[in-house]
């Protein structure tokens, strides 16, 4: 009983996935699923488990396998658009498939079980830019994350555009706005990240997708807690934090509660294991 409730929070992540696998693969008549969301499941289940063995680098292994597979192999190799592009275009056709499933699940509903998780484990685009040298913010966020709102709208213009065009192999324009789209991601968060001096930049103030996760992460029902009694206050969480997120304030008001990506930095580094 001992060793299932420390590896309680491991089996849960597992057993949500599996539950999304096999329902969508008996719902949908495609085993693809089933193998997608088993994959998924047991990366983010052993990077629970690396962690709880408190494994150094626990989240990047998590962080590689996922991202890797999803930019790899279903994006280039599967010419699936996985970007919010690809949201658009299926939502557009009435087609319950591949990047509605995955936002449904990952950026959607999701959210309300493992908050903004999907940004700490699995973007592809975090995954090469949490290799970038700033890992805490060296100043203070700015107030341009308006931005985050623009570059929604723009991707949603740009498919109702295509659509209302009646442009023709739309479905290449789509492989070709993942690529293009993916390189625009990275050489601007890059760039931010030397601008700003924070690796996380990009995630504050310019993408698209926490339209979507913000909302929903607020109702999470994983979130790092406080214990105030062990708490002295030394501020080391907050230095630490990669999303400028107060953790020592339990309540879902509490400054940039909806920007917690749970890379458990805090849980880490916090000298009374507080949190």
């Amino acid at each position: 009983m001992k060793v299932l409730k420390k590896y309680f929070a491991s089996l849960f992540m597992l057993v949500i996935f599996e539950a999304v696998a096999i329902t969508l693969w008996l719902t949908k008549g495609n085993v693809f699923y089933l193998f997608n969301f088993s994959y998924i499941g047991l990366s983010v289940s052993l990077g629970v488990f690396l962690f709880i063995r408190k494994h150094k680098h626990a989240r990047r292994i998590v962080q590689l396998l996922v991202g890797v597979y999803m930019l790899i192999y279903l994006g280039l190799i599967c010419n699936e658009n996985m970007q919010i592009e690809g949201f658009w275009y299926y939502l557009f056709t009435g087609v319950f498939e591949a990047a509605t499933i995955h936002y449904a699940v990952a950026k959607i509903f999701g959210p309300l079980v493992f908050g903004r998780g999907w940004c700490g484990y699995a973007c592809w685009t975090a995954m090469v830019l949490d290799f970038l040298p700033y890992k805490v913010p060296k100043f203070p966020r700015r107030s341009i994350g308006w931005i985050r709102y623009l570059t929604f709208a723009v991707s949603l213009v740009f498919v109702a555009v295509l659509f209302l065009a009646k442009a023709g192999s739309i479905e290449r324009i789509m492989f070709w706005a993942f690529i293009i789209g993916n390189l625009a991601y990275y050489g601007t968060g890059i760039a931010l990240a030397f601008a700003f001096k924070d690796n996380r930049a990009f995630c504050k103030y310019i993408c698209p997708i926490t339209v979507f996760l913000k909302p929903m992460s607020y109702f999470s029902l994983l979130r790092v807690k406080c214990d105030t009694t062990k708490c002295i206050s030394c501020g080391k969480c907050k230095r630490v934090c990669p999303m400028d997120v107060d953790v020592t304030d339990n309540s879902r008001k509490r400054k940039n509660g909806t920007e917690c990506i749970l890379c458990m930095e805090c849980v880490k580094n916090c000298p009374k294991d507080a949190l």
